[in-house]
Parts: C-alpha cells; structure tokens; sequence
C-alpha cells in the first residue's frame, strides 16, 4: 500500500515538522540536538577521516630523524586519492613502478573511497563521472581496463558499457509530499517558472555552442582546455547568485535547482560560488547546444571502483595509515620524505629523486616546510567545504509514494542532497540495501562548519540523518540496521568568486625544486575528471625531468 506523507507531520525522532527538521536541527548548538538521550534501535560508528593521523604532521614535524634508514624509490607519491593513484598508474605505464604511495587512511581512494557489506559495496564520496569525451584520454583508458568502454564509434567516440551506464530510473524529487521524476520540482509549476527554466536553458545551450578564437569551448573537462577569453572567466568574478539576479531568473523552483547544483558539486550555495562553475556544472556536460547532458557512469561503491583498479597492481607499494610528515632536500641533493606509519607506530622514511604530493593544498605548506612564502601564499588562497556522510544500511525498503525509487533520491525541502542507492546499479530493488546520505555543510563559515563537524558524536549524527530521511520514509527507523559516518572536514575544494580564474591555483600546480603537485583542488573543480588529469600531469612533468627533457 502506498504511504501517503502529509507535509506538516512531525518527526517521530526529533517532534519537528519533516520541512524544517534538518535546517533545524543543524542550527543547534551541539548539546541542545533532540534524539540523543536514549540508544537508537540500531548500530554504527563513525568512521574515517583520520584527522587525528593528520595532525601528527604539525606534533612530530620538527623531530630529529638524520639517523633515520631510508628506503629508495624513484618517485614518492603522497597521497592515495585518485589524483595520487593515477600518478602511479601513469609511472607504471612509463615502466616506472619503482614508487611508493603514502595514504594517511586505512584504505585508499580519497574522497572516492568506499565500503563493502554482506550485502553491497557503496560508496563514501564520489559516486558518478558523467561519460568523458576525447579530452579525457588517460580516464578514457581507465576505464577501457576496468571494462567500462567496450568499442569505438566509427568517428572514434567511445561506447560505454551497458553495466556502468546509469540505471534507469536516474533520479527523482520528493515535493509536496510525494516523490516525483528528474530533478526539476515541476509538479504545480507555473508558466512563469516554465518561460524561466526554458530560458535557462538557452543560456546554457549559448555557452555550449560558445568557441574563442581557437576554437576552444567556454566550459569543457578538464578545465586546462577551457577558453580563457576574458567573456567567459569574467564570469568568476561574480557569484552564481547575482548572475541569476542579473538575467531576470527568480523563480524559486530554478534557482532551487541551481543551488542544489552547486551544493552536489562543490558543496557551497549559489550565494557562495562562482557563477563560472555554476554555468560549468550544466554546459560542460553538454556535447552540443539542445542535446541532453551526458550519461552518468557510476558503480556500486561509486568512484571507489576506479580507485580499487587503479591500487589493484600496486601492492606492497601502498602505505596506507602512513602520515607524511615533511619533505625536504638533503645536503647530498636528494628528497626525503619522512612519514609516521600508525601500522608500525614508528617514524618511516624515503629518499627519491622525485616527489608527487598529490595532497589538499592547505596541508602543502606544512610538510614543505622550505616552500617560498609566495607558494604558501596560495596555497592558503584555497578554501575548503566540510560535508557529513553516512551509509545507511536497511533491512528492507520503507513504502514509497509517487514516482518509484532512483538511483538519487533528492529532498527538495532539505539541506541535505538525499542518498544514494549502492544495489540500485545491480538490478535490486526490493530487500536490503545501503543509501548514502550526504550533507554538505554549506550554511556555516567553513572553520565554523569543520568545529561542529569535529564535535559532532556518533549518537548526534545518526538523529539528524533520520530525521531527514523522514522527511520522505516516516516508516524507516525500524527498517534501520545500522548506520555509520563519514566526517570529512576538508571534503573538497570550493569554486568561490575570483578564485577559479585568479593567480594562485596556477602558483600552487608549479614544480617545485623537484616536487610535482597533483591535488585535484588545482583545478578548484573537485570532480574525478581533474584528479586523473593533475595525477597524469604530475607524473609526466617527473617523466620529463627524469629524462632530462624540460617541462
């Protein structure tokens, strides 16, 4: 029987309306949250990031370790992200595999890391790429190995594996009480809001068709073949927000949906970001003005598939729980990096002629303590969104009403982007499965943002996550088997006015004294596609140098 949900019904868990639950709650002081006095009816912890690893960086820095053994590698990469990874994967392509790869957590991948339960793997950051053209040959390749492209069109355009292509149904809205199909909460839209989204649309389309002088598109991937005509990276200069404002769209129904854009991609509001990566997020998904965006690949444990293949022939040269703290140049000339392994809970180190740091810029400036202070500089230019995640293990499915369950279930009247379904990609679609809910902090300053996050228990996050799932499910919590959080303080890099387009995330990606960088926060974009790209970039510089070719 389907289940209807009346919009003013309060949340058994928090006695808030479903509508105001989540915006609520997340404007509570810590030790006011409702649902944390007696134990939930199911397990869980919080796991991963490891900041407490992390900030041994800043404890142990300044240690002596000049009697420290060295182990020789060729190139030492920091940092096992898909960034890092894809810089291995390049070295070893080149018959480079003399290489360690240092990762302060457990497990490798980054924010496209992931988890596996009896009943699925799922995923714990990144869970899409949308199918990548030409420009991306290196994931191109990837994705050849992992069985993601099975042939070429006659024109040499990519065909994509029927398994990794988005299921459908893709996604769906819950709107006034019931769930509806796509994005767009057309249900009782006007035709005011109809005009607007249209015209919407035809800004977008312009931007699409849009070439400068070179022939090179406004808004493409990766960022390095975008235009850099002053038409188009004049759009960093203002924010999204006031880009809207400025062409007349102020239906509340579009500029909901482009805000939920900007929070799924780079985890700030249209108010907050740059209203060049606001139009990026719609025009580089399109191959041509009128056509629809492309097709989404994803996984069961989203973007942790790439990752697990690219770690797959690396082996023991994986250090994970491995904490780089410093890298500095011997009097001999060599590079040495120094590590603390939380596995053998002793100081580590290496020497190598080449050094990748495939790390968050913020965190640069204290392992190269000698960095010119103009580097620091902008290093420190780069902001950073917290996000709250959690995989939300079910025994079974909660009833539904309106438009059936999709791979991305979106909240419209919520801070929070919705869940993802990790079994919706295999075909299941009743029984246990695993949802992955994600929040990004993105209504608090982020040093504010990250000290809730910091503070936030176990017992705190579980409330305010169902409490938002009943939002759409009321009958979920005794469907509830478990639920375990991801806090992760410095998710991804923001896309903030003036910063995709000014100097310092060119500064930041220079090579430096024979240290390479490969974050994918160079790109200010924090999407799979860039951290390919600075990891393959990085690695050919070390292949040029190692050559003696200049770069």
């Amino acid at each position: 029987m389907e289940l209807t949900t009346p919009r003013n019904q309060e949340s058994p868990t928090t006695g808030l309306s479903r509508r105001d639950a989540l915006k609520t709650l997340l404007s509570l002081p810590l030790a006011t949250l409702p649902g944390c006095s007696s134990p939930p009816p199911f397990t869980g912890e919080i796991v991963g990031a490891s900041a407490s690893l992390g900030h041994r960086v800043r404890e142990l820095a300044h240690l002596d370790v000049s009697r420290l053994p060295a182990s020789e590698v060729d190139v030492v990469i920091v940092g096992g992200g898909l960034a890092g990874l894809s810089a291995a994967w390049r070295l070893q392509k080149a018959d480079r595999s003399n290489v360690a790869i240092l990762e302060v957590e457990p497990r490798v991948g980054g924010t496209a890391a992931s988890g596996r339960s009896e009943v699925t793997p799922y995923p714990w950051g990144a869970h899409y790429v949308p199918t990548p053209g030409p420009d991306n040959p290196a994931l191109l390749e990837i994705l050849g190995e992992l069985g993601g492209v099975e042939s070429k069109n006659t024109d040499g355009s990519p065909v994509f594996a029927e398994h990794v292509l988005c299921r459908e149904p893709e996604e769906r809205v819950f709107h006034n009480g019931e769930w509806h199909e796509g994005l767009y909460p057309g249900d009782g839209a006007s035709e005011d809001d109809l005009a607007e989204l249209k015209r919407f649309q035809a800004e977008v389309d312009h931007w699409v068709a849009w070439r400068d002088d070179q022939q090179r598109r406004a808004f493409t991937l990766p960022l390095s073949s975008c235009s850099q005509h002053d038409e188009v990276t004049s759009l960093d200069r203002i924010t999204m927000a006031a880009w809207l404002d400025e062409h007349g769209f102020r239906s509340p129904r579009l500029r909901w949906l482009v805000d939920y854009s900007c929070r799924d991609d780079y985890g700030s509001t249209i108010e907050q970001t740059s209203a060049w990566a606001g139009l990026f997020y719609f025009a580089s998904r399109q191959s041509l003005p009128g056509t629809e965006s492309a097709p989404l690949l994803t996984w069961p444990q989203g973007l942790g598939r790439i990752a697990d293949h690219l770690a797959s022939n690396l082996g023991d040269r994986i250090h994970t729980s491995t904490a780089a703290l410093r890298v500095e140049r011997s009097d001999a000339g060599t590079l040495h990096v120094v590590a603390w392994s939380a596995a053998e809970n002793r100081l580590v180190r290496w020497t190598a002629p080449h050094v990748i740091l495939a790390i968050p810029q913020f965190v640069v400036p204290y392992i190269v303590p000698a960095l010119p202070e103009a580097r620091k500089h902008a290093c420190r230019a780069f902001e950073y969104g917290s996000w709250l995640v959690a995989n939300v293990h079910l025994k079974d499915r909660p009833a539904n009403h309106g438009f059936e369950p999709a791979w991305d279930n979106v909240f419209h009247d919520s801070r929070s982007l919705g869940y993802v379904t990790a079994t919706h990609q295999t075909g299941r679609d009743h029984g246990p499965t695993v949802w992955t809910w994600y929040l990004p902090l993105s209504d608090r300053p982020p040093r504010e943002a990250r000290q809730w996050l910091q503070e936030l228990t176990w017992e705190q996050a579980s409330a305010l996550v169902v409490a938002d799932l009943e939002t759409a499910h009321p009958d979920i919590r005794p469907l509830i088997a478990r639920i375990d959080v991801m806090k992760w303080g410095h998710a991804m890099v923001r896309a903030a006015p003036g910063f995709l387009w000014g100097p310092h995330r060119a500064q930041a990606a220079a090579p430096w004294d024979g240290i390479h960088f490969a974050g994918t926060d160079l790109s200010g974009i924090p999407l799979c596609e860039e951290a390919v790209h600075h990891g393959v970039r990085a690695a050919d510089e070390v292949l040029k140098q190692a050559s003696g070719i200049k770069a």
